[in-house]
């Protein structure tokens, strides 16, 4: 009887397994290919303006803001985590119409002064932005009298998105911590 080198096993091994991959895949399959911009309705992106406002209610009996991280004892605001789903209006007062919904959270993450991380989606429910969303990512340094976040994307008509949302404090109570603040974003979108 004759002996099959280890050697001998070895390369039938690497050839069958050579054959199995070429009868199975038959093309090679690429990680990334380029897509033709028209192939997905690409067009040229347009600058839009929005200018609504976004009522954080901490207080009541249906708050829209809910702190799910308290801060430490040490401290008087640092640490805090605060999930949110805002409303959101074309005007200050809660009775104005709304125009979407904020779904996100913010938390204190400075020592030297008030600032939030804020990580937010604005769903629009109006119009043909019905179901489109923006998102902001970015620090709020909340006594600032104009805060400056970035757009970072979206979905729906915002696909690619990009620009920067300011926000402004219209009301603050202090007391209740309930909050309206302006927002006006700048987008660019196809």
């Amino acid at each position: 009887m004759a002996t099959i080198s280890a050697l001998h096993i070895f390369a039938i091994s690497v050839l069958i397994s050579f054959l199995a991959i070429q009868f199975t895949h038959g093309e090679e399959y690429n990680f990334v290919k380029s897509i033709d911009r028209k192939a997905i309705k690409l067009r040229k992106q347009k600058l839009s303006h929005f200018r609504f406002f976004w009522h954080d209610i901490l207080s009541g009996q249906n708050p829209t803001s809910v702190t799910v991280v308290q801060p430490p004892k040490n401290t008087t605001t640092f640490g805090f985590l605060n999930i949110v789903d805002n409303l959101l209006t074309l005007g200050p007062e809660l009775s104005s119409k709304m125009i979407g919904r904020s779904e996100g959270f913010y938390a204190s993450t400075s020592l030297e002064e008030v600032a939030l991380l804020v990580t937010m989606n604005f769903v629009f429910h109006e119009g043909k932005y019905n179901g489109s969303t923006i998102t902001v990512l970015g620090r709020n340094p909340v006594f600032d009298k104009v805060r400056e976040m970035p757009v970072i994307g979206g979905s729906g008509l915002f696909r690619f998105a990009n620009g920067y949302a300011q926000a402004r404090t219209y009301t603050f109570d202090p007391n209740t911590r309930d909050a309206t603040v302006e927002y006006n974003i700048f987008v660019m979108h196809y």
